[in-house]
Parts: C-alpha cells; sequence; structure tokens
C-alpha cells in the first residue's frame, strides 16, 4: 500500500468496514472479529480518531507477536493481511480481514458485529443464525425433540402432495411418509421443526399468530387467534382480513358489479405468506395483525435476516436469504410464492398499481413490521384561474384532502373533531391535511380557532 492510497482510505473516515486506533490493544481484535463477522474490513493502527497519522514505533517481532495474540484469542483463528505503510518517519500498521467464511467469529468467548462505525456484542440468536447460516442449514430443518409423527396430520400432508402435483404437473407413487423423506421434512421417521409447522395435527404452540380490526387506537371490535399449521393459519388470515375491510362496487356495464377492496388482496396475501415463511419461531413472541379504518399494521418476531436492510429491500440489493429455507421451499414447491426475494417489489408495485400510497418498512422491537395505508395516491384539484400568481394551478392533494375542500364549502364552520370522526382518522392527521391546504392557499382560516370559519380561497 502507497502513502497516497493510504491517504485516501483515512479520507473516506471510520465507519462499517474501517477503524483507526492510535495503539494496539484488545478493541483491536474485538473490530477485527467484528469485521470478520460482517463484510471485512480494516484496522490502521497509527492513526487517531480524526484521521490524524501518529505513528506507531514497531520491529518485526512486534508485528509477528501482535499476529500471534490475534491467533491465540479467536476462535475459529483469524490471521489478518498485514501491510505496513511509513509517512514522514512514521509508521501505521495496516490489518485487514475478509468476510470470514466459519462464523461467527469470537474474541474469548465472545462474538462481535459491526454496526455503520462501532461494534456490537451479537445475541444468542444472532451467533446461532450466523452458524446455522455457516453449514448451509436452517432452524426448521432441525429435528424438533418434543414432538413425533403423531403430532401432525397426513390428511394434511395429503392435501399438500395433491396439490403438489397438480402445480407440477408430476407423478408421486410412493407413500406420504417417503415423500416428506425425500423432501427432507423428515429425518428418518423424526419430525423436523418445519415439519410440526407445516402440518400440525391439532394445536401448534409455536404458530400463535393475533389478528384484530381495531376502531379506535385501542378498542377491538373482532378478533381471531391462530395456532394451527401454517397452510391453515394463511388462509384464516385472509379469510378474516377480507371480512373486516370495506368493498366498494363499480358498475362496469357487464351483469355483474366488480368489488374492490380498500387494499389490494395480492399485497395482503403476499405480506401474510412473507410472515409465515421468516418469521423467527424461536422467538416467544406472537405475529400481530391490526386492522385500523385507515391502516393495517403487520408484526412478525424477527429482524431482517442475512444482514439485509431496509434500503436494501427498497431498492431491490440485495439476495434472498430465507430465515426458514425448508418452509420456504414448501410453499415455493406448490407455488405459494413465485420465486425467492421478489416479494417487497411485488408489494410495492401492487400498491402503487392500485393507486394507494406505498406501505412502510421498519424493524421494530426485535421484529419486522409493514404498515399498508388506505390512503390514496396524489390526484390533483383544479385550482380557480384567479389565484395568486405563485400558486400552481395544478396543486397535489389526495383524495381526502380534495374532499374537504368540498366539505368546507358546504360547511365552513365544521371542526377538526368532526372531520377526524368523518373519517375515522386521527385529528393529527386532519391537522396535517388542513396545514397542507392553507400551505398551498387553498383554505384560509378567518377568525380564531374557536370561533372563526373555514374559507376556500
Amino acid at each position: 500500500m502507497t502513502l497516497n492510497t493510504l491517504q485516501k482510505i483515512i479520507n473516506n473516515g471510520e465507519g462499517e468496514r474501517l477503524e483507526f486506533k492510535s495503539n494496539f490493544s484488545k478493541t483491536v481484535i474485538e473490530t477485527l472479529v467484528a469485521f470478520s463477522n460482517t463484510r471485512g474490513g480494516r484496522v490502521l493502527i497509527g492513526v487517531d480518531n480524526n484521521g490524524k497519522i501518529l505513528g506507531v514505533s514497531i520491529t518485526e517481532e512486534t508485528i509477528q507477536k501482535w499476529v500471534n495474540e490475534i491467533k491465540q484469542k479467536t476462535s475459529p483463528q483469524i490471521v489478518p493481511y498485514v501491510q505496513i505503510v511509513e509517512s514522514k518517519n512514521v509508521k501505521v500498521v495496516c490489518f485487514s480481514v475478509i468476510d470470514y467464511p466459519i462464523k461467527p467469529v469470537s474474541y474469548k468467548d465472545r462474538y462481535y458485529k459491526r454496526v455503520i462505525n462501532s461494534n456490537h456484542i451479537m445475541s444468542l440468536s444472532e451467533v446461532a443464525n450466523e452458524h446455522l447460516r455457516t453449514i448451509n442449514e436452517s432452524w426448521d430443518y432441525y429435528v424438533d425433540p418434543n414432538h413425533s409423527l403423531e403430532d401432525i396430520s397426513f390428511a394434511k400432508v395429503d392435501k399438500y402432495i395433491q396439490e403438489y402435483k397438480s402445480k407440477n404437473d408430476v407423478i408421486v407413487n410412493y407413500s406420504s411418509s417417503d415423500f416428506l423423506r425425500k423432501q427432507e421434512i423428515l429425518k428418518g421417521e423424526k419430525l423436523t421443526f418445519g415439519a410440526y409447522l407445516l402440518f400440525a395435527k391439532e394445536l401448534c404452540i409455536i404458530s400463535d399468530i393475533q389478528v384484530g380490526r381495531f376502531k379506535g387506537s385501542t378498542k377491538i371490535i373482532d378478533s381471531i387467534s391462530l395456532d394451527t399449521d401454517l397452510f391453515t393459519e394463511l388462509d384464516d388470515i385472509i379469510k378474516f382480513i377480507k371480512k373486516n375491510l370495506m368493498i366498494e362496487f363499480i358498475i362496469t356495464g357487464e351483469a355483474a358489479r366488480e368489488e374492490k377492496y380498500d387494499y389490494p388482496l395480492d399485497a395482503i396475501r403476499e405480506i401474510v405468506i412473507n410472515m409465515l415463511i421468516h418469521r423467527d419461531y424461536r422467538d416467544s413472541s406472537s405475529s400481530l395483525i391490526k386492522i385500523f379504518d385507515d391502516r393495517i399494521e403487520f408484526y412478525n418476531p424477527g429482524v431482517l435476516y442475512g444482514g439485509i436492510t431496509i434500503d436494501d429491500l427498497l431498492t431491490d440489493n440485495y439476495t434472498s436469504k430465507p430465515r426458514n429455507k425448508l418452509i420456504a421451499r414448501a410453499f415455493h414447491e406448490i407455488h405459494k410464492i413465485e420465486r425467492y426475494g421478489s416479494g417487497i417489489g411485488r408489494i410495492l408495485k401492487q400498491c402503487e398499481d392500485y393507486g394507494i400510497v406505498k406501505p412502510q418498512f421498519s424493524e421494530f422491537a426485535e421484529g419486522f413490521k409493514v404498515i399498508l395505508f388506505k390512503e390514496k395516491l396524489i390526484n390533483t384539484v383544479n385550482v380557480p384561474v384567479n389565484v395568486p400568481v405563485n400558486v400552481p394551478v395544478n396543486v397535489p392533494v389526495n383524495t381526502r384532502q380534495k374532499e374537504i375542500i368540498e366539505i368546507i364549502k358546504q360547511n365552513p364552520k365544521i371542526t377538526q373533531v368532526e372531520l377526524s370522526e368523518k373519517y375515522s382518522v386521527n385529528r393529527e392527521t386532519i391537522k396535517r391535511d388542513l396545514k397542507k391546504l392553507k400551505k398551498l392557499n387553498i383554505i384560509k382560516r378567518i377568525g380564531s380557532d374557536k370561533t372563526g370559519h373555514w374559507e376556500v380561497v
């Protein structure tokens, strides 16, 4: 490495794959372990936190001693690539490590990962996930020590096989048990966790999902609690959500009317399937679906898997790494999912085509949350010609805001509370609508908040 290259690296600043250290210490080893468990990286020794080159006093024996210490205190042993750069009679040591193929790597029995520009101790779940990825396995392929073949329904297995044959146009001329073994859903005569989740005979205590219809933020007016096999849960969830959605009947000129729900059912189905496939079933928390007047919230235990970020999802910049490979494969084999890793893109496209705003994705409370909004995509409302010059002729407003303009024309004294109740949204939402319309000079307030009235400009 040349001095010029070193300076360019330093100029980039510390981050996910680069750290500065004034001297060699245990934190250097912790950082190398974190890099090894994440995406690899460099530690520059002899550079302070501000990127100023201080240099270190070293000999060949010093470097060898440092490398030996790193090897002895890490498991599996990591051996960094070493480069020494000399600048104005001072030396900087660069230790580089790759994204280590055997994970997780530990330092004194502690496991670290790199998050942005700092090291974090990995949770037990993260340690287990990294180990399973290393051996190309997933939790659901492991034998379930608490259940046996008596705990699954072979009637459900036979139904699955019939669908498998129909979707793939194949012949299955062997027993149900042999089919499950060939698919690696059974390990000999032993049940896997995945088999139990897919074909549970009755109660499945680790698959519980709570679904509720809310009026306001806390009042539940309808609910179901599900704890059965995943295929049955999928069907029951979709039925419950459809029952609790508003339907618009569209006259098309044909004999039958066209039904249109508040939300695209294909997107809802995609989200629910993703919940079932990617849930961390080792977490004791329940999956939750909450249906409100203006949105549906879906919460699943387990943060994004395999180092994927929200930005990766939204930009389609990732390779699918299903947390539960057996379950994902079982759904894929009967065409419940089209292809791995394409679900988020389809959900976004389905919402756009349906004319509603983009859903929101977030990591929340050690889990993953999706919110579907009823709000329609921005339309335009025509403003009279005699508006001020600085107001555009076509002003972007959504459907609710357009209706509010018409309501104010009919009832200038209508209150925020009345509008909130009419649209079944909270008052803050109405306040934002009115603020936007005022900012666009479409409406204005005459008089005080209590005794005044609205006027359409």
